[in-house]
């Protein structure tokens, strides 16, 4: 099943939207996050762009209007985001909205529909690997 997720402001405004696979209609949260994730690196590492756009700052990175930039290109690995990003969900770093009900643990479990809103609401850049 194909998901659309959207990183949101607190005003509503959509930053940047990313379509993603989840194997089963029923999901939880962390594998929504770790789907996202791991198709953000996947699609970095598999192109030739200079900037990795995703939910997590890859470390070594500087910030720049169309997204990270490494110095020099690099494979970023996907399985050391994926945890950074779990771990930041636990610690509030960014909050998860799924038809713009705030999701509260990694386990909560998801029934997804062909219209379902997922949204992403970042509080502070994230760092990784």
């Amino acid at each position: 099943m194909k998901l659309l997720i959207k990183d949101e402001t607190f005003t509503g405004d959509i930053l940047n939207k990313i379509e993603i696979e989840i194997a089963n209609e029923l999901t939880t949260v962390r594998d929504i996050i770790s789907g996202r994730v791991t198709a953000e690196v996947n699609r970095y590492n598999n192109k030739s762009t200079e900037y990795f756009q995703g939910l997590i700052q890859p470390s070594n990175t500087e910030k720049t209007l169309n997204g990270y930039k490494f110095k020099k290109k690099r494979t970023v690995d996907a399985e050391k985001q994926v945890y950074i990003a779990l771990d930041s969900f636990q610690n509030n770093g960014y909050f998860v909205l799924i038809d713009n009900i705030q999701a509260e643990s990694l386990d909560q479990e998801v029934l997804l529909a062909k219209d379902t809103n997922v949204s992403f609401v970042k509080l502070t850049p994230l760092v990784g690997g």
